[in-house]
């Protein structure tokens, strides 16, 4: 990981964390008596920063970042420092992963032998201490040795529309188009009180960019949710897309690693969409994924008009008794910026940077510098730069093109010389 990228991701994990403590005042539901009242009970305690460490922060901090967040939105969240020295990275997510699975299988195994189990793996550096491992079993309460993945499970229902979505990937059946086959997986929004397909589209990758297209639709259409609840995979853990929620006053939670079953009722839904539409399909008359996705549009408003036992009612009936609740975007062009994504380049002496090994061309002013790129990744045409409040357009390099643009700082060249002199 480059580290751009991992300024990237640190920014975003800070700003999310940031915002997490707030949230309850942005969206009116902290149930104190007065924000003050809330800011003072939850710094009350030490907090847990992203990298593991514990902060005792005043109230006056929260308030100070409610002030600024109201003012400058995300921006005013990110850490004054672009720098991620001394940021903790011990445990990766395999080496985690692998932990969940021994508890799993061996439940009584103490922690100094799992680590020496990782180190022995290459799962984690020999540099890594047994403490990184020790801290990790407590605080998620892998300690005893019971069953690590009994949850405690309750049902719960939010009580109005907006409160918060549920989001997830389902996996679909492969189709051939242009003489190709290819999977196809369906990436789905549901609203946790009415039920409400809020977004759904289907894609020949499950990616973050695909995601965020769906959030984005579902966002236009139905207003900003409080909360949204994903799991970990890549396609909903990424920096990216925790700057897209806090931009949009969202906050973001993901389920327990392996855990993913917490969202009932998006994971129930999958399996109502296999057996009331899919399972009912031709498959191999679907010759295109725009055909298939017109097919599924169509399942989901026959959905959102059908009577739900679950809650007496139609999903849009229980919709629209509390349509208001979610917030509206300020503009379409607002919400098209809070979706933008952000990376930091710095510009080569050519005047060009790179983005997922694309080479782009920008102005010559930067060179040599360090610059905040913001980008949609289906349309790359509307990428610029951003500095001092300004937007700079790049285009993707045409180097054939390049090779004749007439340059002003080159010396003129006497060709008469060119031989030497008679």
């Amino acid at each position: 990981m480059s580290k751009d990228t991992e300024k990237t991701k640190h920014d975003a994990q800070v700003a999310q964390f940031r915002f997490a403590l707030i949230a309850p005042v942005i969206q009116g539901l902290y149930p104190d008596a007065s924000a003050t009242a809330y800011y003072k009970r939850v710094t009350a305690s030490p907090l847990t920063l992203p990298d593991g460490s514990t902060v005792t922060y005043s109230y006056k901090t929260l308030e100070k970042w409610k002030s600024q967040y109201t003012i400058g939105g995300l921006d005013a969240l990110m850490p004054n420092t672009r720098s991620d020295k001394g940021i903790s990275r011990a445990l990766n997510e395999d080496a985690i992963a692998e932990i969940y699975r021994i508890k799993e299988e061996h439940p009584r195994m103490n922690a100094t032998q799992i680590y020496e189990h990782l180190v022995r793996e290459a799962f984690i550096p020999s540099t890594v201490s047994v403490d990184s491992v020790q801290r990790f079993i407590r605080h998620n309460d892998l300690k005893s040795a019971r069953d690590p993945n009994l949850r405690d499970r309750r049902a719960y229902e939010e009580d109005k529309f907006g409160k918060i979505w549920q989001a997830d990937t389902c996996y679909l059946p492969y189709i051939t188009e242009d003489g190709r086959s290819r999977r196809v997986y369906c990436i789905m929004i549901i609203d946790d009180h009415s039920r409400l397909l809020v977004g759904g589209e289907l894609f020949y990758s499950d990616n973050a960019c695909n995601f965020q297209k769906v959030l984005k639709d579902a966002v236009a259409t139905y207003g900003i949710p409080d909360k949204l609840y994903v799991d970990n995979g890549c396609s909903y853990s990424n920096e990216q897309l925790s700057m897209i929620c806090v931009a949009l006053g969202i906050l973001l939670l993901h389920t327990k690693i392996r855990d993913g079953a917490s969202k009932g009722k998006v994971e129930r839904h999958f399996r109502t969409l296999k057996e009331r539409w899919l399972y009912t399909l031709d498959i191999a008359s679907i010759t295109s994924l725009s055909q298939f996705n017109g097919m599924l549009k169509d399942y989901m408003r026959d959905y959102n008009t059908t009577f739900h036992r679950g809650i007496g009612s139609t999903p849009l009936e229980r919709y629209q008794a509390s349509k208001d609740h979610p917030r509206t975007p300020q503009s379409r062009q607002w919400l098209d910026d809070c979706f933008y994504n952000r990376i930091t380049r710095k510009v080569r002496k050519d005047s060009t940077i790179t983005i997922d090994n694309v080479c782009y061309d920008v102005p010559m002013q930067f060179i040599s510098a360090k610059v905040d790129v913001r980008f949609l990744p289906d349309d790359m045409t509307s990428a610029y730069i951003l500095f001092d409040d300004k937007k700079f357009p790049i285009r993707q390099t045409n180097r054939n093109e390049n090779c004749h643009t007439k340059r002003n700082n080159l010396p003129a060249i006497d060709y008469s010389r060119a031989g030497g002199e008679s």
